[in-house]
């Protein structure tokens, strides 16, 4: 079992240059702590993305640790030329020396498409044919290519991935049908959905691999994204967890609010909701520990990329979880 982190470094009421500062102090931190991975969500003009270039920030992230991977979770693919993001992949995995994990999508959040003049009806042709364009640029030394949304035409790649053949791919899953491309390519995928039914798209996974003759040994991850607080009791995590979980379900949903468009999704406002669901945890080691057993168990996951930086958690009860985390609750999963 591997352990990540996801973040949106969504709006906490800090100074944006003061909660970048203090989101690289707790990378670093991770980096230490022997987490395997940072993943960052990319969105556009809402508060629950201060991070709308991926690249940009991900660049300082690097510059802040030695071992941990880092990648977004995902560059909406359509908000891109594919060959200007090309050369922006493997910029980065060269600045990170190998370390990029390339998360890569149609994007969930269709108003935001929309801010950018992207019809939301072109977006799932427009990933398809940026997706297969920024494939081949990673592995190929010139690009060409002829679609619908996207011509590029002898195009020489000459900054290449530090990773060969490429850095990995990560996607998020909830149809278990986009199982299907994501075991024939590879792709590490993680499901923000409950574990019960995330399971109906991992089990889809790991018969598509079989299929291919693939072993097992060589599964890309299957993961669960939940929220996550470590604290000394269980009563100082919820308390943390209950006061910095509304900032982060208003930013949730803040675009859709603020322009009258219905909220496609069901998500509580409170933690207490979250909890009940299973989507989250907030308790001393042994609860999160717990919790993170039942949940590979059923869903059958390899990995969890887990919220611990989200709405107005501060510095300190941010750092106390991690660390706990690290020394407390990942050793029992073989990590530590």
């Amino acid at each position: 079992m591997k352990f990540g982190i996801m973040d949106h470094v969504d709006a906490s009421g800090l100074e944006p240059a003061d909660q970048y500062a203090m989101r690289l102090d707790l990378l670093e931190a991770a980096d230490r702590l022997g987490f395997y991975s940072y993943h960052v969500a990319e969105h556009h003009g809402t508060p629950l993305g201060l991070a709308p270039s991926p690249n940009v920030y991900l660049a300082a992230v690097a510059q802040r640790t030695q071992r941990l991977k880092l990648g977004p979770m995902v560059y909406v693919a359509a908000l891109y030329h594919p060959m200007r993001l090309a050369e922006e992949v493997c910029m980065l995995d060269q600045l990170s020396r190998g370390r990029l994990q390339v998360g890569i999508g149609r994007g969930a959040v269709w108003p935001e498409q929309a801010l950018y003049d992207v019809d939301p009806a072109t977006v799932p042709e427009r990933y398809a044919e940026a997706r297969d364009i920024l494939l081949q640029a990673l592995t190929s030394e010139r690009v060409s290519y002829s679609g619908k949304h996207y011509r590029v035409q002898d195009f020489p790649m000459v900054l290449r991935p530090y990773q060969k053949p490429r850095p990995p791919l990560w996607y998020g899953i909830g149809n278990p049908e986009s199982a299907v491309w994501a075991a024939a390519n590879g792709v590490n995928v993680v499901s923000l959905l409950p574990a019960g039914i995330a399971r109906r798209a991992l089990d889809r996974y790991r018969e598509e691999w079989t299929k291919l003759g693939r072993p097992e040994a060589a599964l890309p991850f299957l993961g669960l994204a939940r929220h996550i607080v470590v604290a000394d009791t269980d009563a100082e995590a919820v308390r943390v967890a209950r006061a910095a979980f509304p900032r982060w379900r208003k930013s949730f949903s803040a675009l859709w609010d603020e322009r009258g468009i219905p909220f496609p999704f069901e998500f509580p406002w409170e933690w207490e909701g979250l909890a009940e669901r299973r989507l989250g945890c907030a308790g001393a080691p042994g609860t999160v520990r717990d919790f993170l057993a039942q949940q590979s168990h059923e869903a059958g996951a390899t990995i969890f990329l887990c919220h611990f930086i989200f709405g107005t958690i501060g510095y300190e009860d941010a750092l106390r979880s991690l660390t706990l985390f690290a020394e407390q609750v990942a050793p029992s999963f073989g990590e530590g």
